[in-house]
């Protein structure tokens, strides 16, 4: 009785093996035919570094778009401005040359001049207000005008607020007279300099650092993250907390490109777009107290600007929501009020 017992569990328990064998090397073989051979190879262009944010939440989006597309759509993710400075990205988007691309508004607006109201100088209050306009109504007409660009705007991504950074301490408007300071390839950012007293000098981001070491500027403006992850607080050890702008940030696609996909297709990249930004925004809160407190530990000085003081740069804007704004100022007064 014990042997037959012995061989009857023996038979069971190979049987059993057989059986876990086959539904896994079956479910293998289901799980690789539901994943097809791309149909699109799609490259995507990103200045940042690898462990970025923006860079982050653009991995996140190829993931999820492959994902959905069960493999039909594979996107390739190119940073460290490999595929070019972020102008240069924009001209090859409207001929189809690259597919996505994560922009600043900055970037943009210099070939959509309609823009410019978004990223007006101490426009918002705070991010809360920014993401108020942007996530409603405001935000959805924006990227519709993309298509008359040639481009689909998809989502948008946070760069935090901006400040001056510099080899001498900037504590007040009269510090900054007479300083030389790098800004993006941007009309609005280098007038923005030129009403507070200081000469601009347009300098592609990737040249930033040597500018600063060998005394080409006095310093530049940007956010935490982009000072810290470059090591500009090795060369500029002063951080002025103005938050003179909050400059969103764009995801688009080649509309020679979008008009390319199904229906179907579209509708996924929006959500997945949607989703990246969500993911996005929530890496840029964790880096960008990071970032802060990686500068403080190198020694940096971080000057808060007084209230008092922010209002004297504030006032002196008034000349650029005029050149800029000139026929938009209801939209720049219904931002101001949203």
């Amino acid at each position: 009785m014990n042997r037959k017992w012995i061989y009857r569990a023996a038979l069971i328990l190979a049987m059993s093996v057989i059986i876990i064998v086959g539904i896994r090397i079956l479910a293998w073989r289901t799980k690789k035919n539901t994943v097809a051979d791309p149909e699109f190879v799609l490259f995507y262009a990103e200045n940042q570094t690898v462990d970025y944010p923006t860079t982050l939440g653009a991995q996140r989006f190829s993931d999820l778009v492959y994902e959905r597309t069960n493999g039909r759509i594979k996107i390739l993710v190119r940073c460290d401005a490999e595929l070019g400075s972020e102008s240069e990205v924009i001209r090859q988007m409207m001929y189809g040359g690259i597919a996505f691309a994560r922009v600043s508004l900055s970037q943009l607006a210099e070939y959509m001049p309609e823009m410019n109201v978004l990223q007006m100088p101490y426009l918002y209050s705070g991010s809360d207000h920014m993401w108020r306009v942007l996530d409603g109504e405001i935000g959805d007409e924006f990227l519709l005008k993309t298509l008359d660009h040639d481009l689909v705007g998809l989502s948008w991504y946070d760069a935090g607020a901006r400040n001056f950074y510099s080899t001498t301490p900037i504590r007040s408007l009269s510090d900054l007279e007479g300083m030389t300071i790098r800004v993006q390839e941007s009309d609005v950012m280098a007038d923005m300099v030129s009403a507070l007293k200081a000469k601009p000098v347009k300098i592609v981001y990737s040249d930033v650092y040597s500018a600063i070491e060998r005394g080409i500027v006095d310093g530049a403006e940007n956010n935490w993250p982009s000072y810290e992850a470059m090591n500009h607080y090795n060369v500029a050890r002063y951080y002025t907390v103005d938050e003179h702008t909050r400059v969103p940030e764009l995801q688009i696609c080649s509309k020679a490109v979008w008009d390319m996909l199904s229906p179907e297709d579209q509708a996924i990249l929006s959500q997945c777009a949607r989703e990246s930004a969500i993911y996005q925004r929530e890496l840029w809160q964790d880096r960008e107290k990071t970032s802060r407190k990686i500068a403080e530990s190198a020694g940096v000085t971080v000057i808060e600007l007084t209230q008092e003081e922010k209002i004297r740069f504030r006032d002196a804007m008034r000349s650029v929501y005029t050149k800029y704004c000139g026929d938009q100022m209801d939209i720049l007064n219904t931002i101001m009020e949203y």
